[in-house]
């Protein structure tokens, strides 16, 4: 180290003058990072001096940071550029000539010349490619008939069983604590709301400025991730900091290295075999090190943050000895004061003839809220029935309300009633909104003016300004909804008196289950794969740690990503906005309620004290889905102290009732 300390002062430094200390320790770190040797250093200085149009320019620390950035952007520019050719070398193995027996490469002489076979791909790339496009998909026009509303001229749109021809609603699909009886409905709804809402996340910090994430800041962000569970982990199991140490070194001593999995290729799935383990800057100087169970228990995905014990005897591999738990936040928990004040509120508000208060009901429902086949909302005319009907004090709603994917929202055709609007061309998104979502959710609070409504948004929403994950909330004042309706963000934790409800409409389930690498023997394994995922995200403390999220795979794709979301008929995909992560992070505590919806298999479990709910989505390409009803009955409570403090935890798992119903 010594003999390149006084090569890189030789090559650097002034005469009779030393690289100062800061100076000196980023050029070791870049000759060590990017393997280079001094002089192979000093070129690239030459060159990038040049290029920045300073001959003589002065190496200072300023100076040696722009150079670092500027290396490290030449790289990833190369790492993409061999991707792309290796993308393209590809696709050019597999690539099948098309009519090689005719000559014909695009089909052009099909049924124009005697004798010439039509072939039905060629035909229907013909009508795909050179078909004038339809005067309707470029406005939203107007109807005066609600039949003309719900039969829209579009071929693409594959005829399937109506929403009113549907099959077992209301039959109950899944159920956890059935033997607690269901709150009844009274016979007239009160005015005066039985709950308050108060958000536990920072919400202004939402509205954020999408589609300008730097890769430098990124970068941070991931790297910060891991830094703080190695904290964590270090607190938790009580390390010293030397126990810590860097998996990509060679080593004969056995460390812990905290990290996170990744795949060793960038567009490879991740497999046994192709595990690796990415480390922070800090600890490891970002490098990437192939992992070596040797039988041990793991459940894995990429973006997991793991804390693993081994060595690196060869410097070829980690060789994993043991995987450490990571710790987990607590509870939720209230004062006996607050507790109080709740409990007096659904006493008060309560109209039941005895002392006993009716119970808190729940009602969530996940979007789409129409079928592809037209726009009538029946879903969502139907669940705001529901709700009605049960007299539920909060109806949760996550999007997509306007769904991007929605064959008419995309192509623009879309129906308004006459009295809507005196100039339809002029018709915007907003809109539509205002005419197909918000009159349900306006005859739903005039039935029950005690209501609470909270709407979650979704980045499939037509009428979402941001387009990433995490999500600003909607702009309720353009949307003409009644003031028992809130607007939140994506994600959310927000308290439903003393019950702490968490809400993400992102898929993460889904997206782990696709790259989920499970051992035999690990937890869950043999058995209960949803609660397997539930508990990977609590364990994460994060309601989206995949990371980096499936690609988005279209329609006409050989993959089988269509199907594989066949429970809705609905193509996934996430986009996060990376700079903004840590607003998804659960903070301080769990949700007692953590609701996932998800295209997989809808359900209620309870996975280490937390109850987790996925509803299923309301509507699905040709038919009706599923909704959950939630009833919390009220209970005594243990009691804990923490922090000197003495408090009452919830245990809201033991005291609720949740059903998976057919709409």
């Amino acid at each position: 180290m010594a003999e390149v300390t006084d090569e890189i002062n030789e090559l650097f430094a002034l005469p009779n003058a030393p690289l100062p200390q800061d100076v000196l320790g980023e050029l070791q770190s870049l000759v060590r990072v990017h393997s280079l040797s001094p002089q192979e250093l000093f070129f690239k200085w030459e060159a990038y001096s040049l290029k920045m149009g300073g001959e003589n320019s002065r190496v200072d620390y300023k100076t040696v940071r722009d150079f670092k950035k500027d290396l490290q952007d030449a790289l990833e520019r190369e790492s993409r550029g061999r991707v792309h050719l290796q993308s393209a070398s590809k696709r050019n193995v597999n690539a099948t000539p098309r009519n090689a027996n005719t000559g014909d490469v695009f089909g052009v002489l099909d049924s124009l010349v005697t004798g010439t076979p039509v072939s039905k791909s060629a035909a229907g790339k013909r009508r795909n490619n050179f078909e004038t496009p339809s005067a309707k998909a470029s406005k939203v026009k107007t109807t005066s008939s609600p039949g003309e509303q719900r039969t829209p001229n579009v071929e693409s749109i594959a005829k399937g069983t109506s929403f009113a021809d549907r099959k077992d609603p209301g039959q109950i699909v899944e159920q956890l604590n059935g033997h607690i009886p269901l709150a009844e409905a009274p016979a007239e709804a009160s005015t005066e709301a039985r709950v308050k809402l108060k958000a536990n996340t920072e919400m202004p910090k939402f509205a954020y400025k999408p589609m300008a994430m730097k890769l430098s800041e990124a970068s941070e962000i991931l790297d910060d991730r891991i830094d703080e569970f190695t904290d964590l982990v270090r607190q938790h199991h009580r390390f010293p900091e030397s126990a810590f140490g860097n998996p990509a070194a060679e080593s004969t001593a056995e460390i812990i290295a905290v990290g996170r999995i990744a795949c060793d290729a960038p567009e490879g799935k991740l497999n046994a075999a192709s595990m690796v383990l990415e480390t922070s800057r800090r600890m490891g100087a970002g490098l990437r090190v192939p992992l070596r169970m040797d039988k041990q228990q793991f459940d894995f995905f990429p973006g997991k943050i793991v804390a693993l014990k081994g060595i690196n005897a060869s410097g070829e591999y980690f060789s994993v000895s043991e995987v450490l738990t990571l710790p987990r936040l607590q509870l939720p928990a209230t004062s006996p004061a607050d507790l109080e004040v709740h409990n007096a509120r659904l006493s008060s508000a309560s109209d039941s003839d005895d002392d006993v208060p009716r119970p808190l009901s729940i009602s969530i429902a996940s979007g789409p809220y129409t079928t592809e086949s037209d726009l009538s909302y029946d879903a969502l005319e139907e669940i705001c029935s529901k709700a009605a009907g049960c007299v539920a004090d909060v109806l949760i709603l996550t999007g997509p309300f306007l769904d991007l994917e929605h064959p008419l929202i995309a192509s623009g055709d879309v129906s308004l009633p006459d009295d809507f609007l005196s100039s339809p061309d002029n018709a915007t998104m907003t809109d539509v909104f205002r005419a197909l979502v918000s009159p349900p959710l306006h005859r739903l609070i005039q039935r029950v003016p005690s209501m609470t409504v909270i709407l979650v948004p979704s980045v499939r929403d037509a009428i979402s300004k941001h387009v990433s994950w995490p999500q600003d909330k909607f702009l309720r004042r353009d949307l003409g909804l009644p003031r028992q309706v809130l607007c939140v963000t994506n994600p959310i934790m927000l308290s439903i008196n003393e019950v702490l409800v968490g809400v993400s409409s992102e898929d993460v389930l889904y997206e782990m289950q696709r790259q989920r690498v499970v051992s035999s023997s690990a937890r869950f394994a043999a058995g209960d794969t949803l609660a397997a995922l539930s508990a990977n995200v609590i364990d994460q403390r994060h309601f989206f740690p995949v990371f980096p999220p499936l690609p988005r795979r279209g329609d006409d794709d050989n993959s089988d990503s269509s199907s594989s979301a066949g429970k809705g008929g609905l193509s996934i995909a996430a986009s996060l906005d990376i700079s903004y992560l840590k607003l998804g992070d659960m903070l301080n505590v769990v949700p007692d309620l953590l609701i996932l919806p998800s295209a997989l298999t809808p359900f209620a479990k309870v996975v280490d004290g937390v109850m987790v709910v996925n509803p299923g989505f309301l509507s699905k390409k040709r038919g009706a889905g599923t909704w959950a009803r939630v009833v919390v009955k009220r209970r005594e409570v243990r009691e804990e102290e923490r922090e000197g403090e003495k408090l009452l935890r919830h245990e809201v798992y033991e005291r609720a009732r949740v059903d998976i119903v057919r709409i």
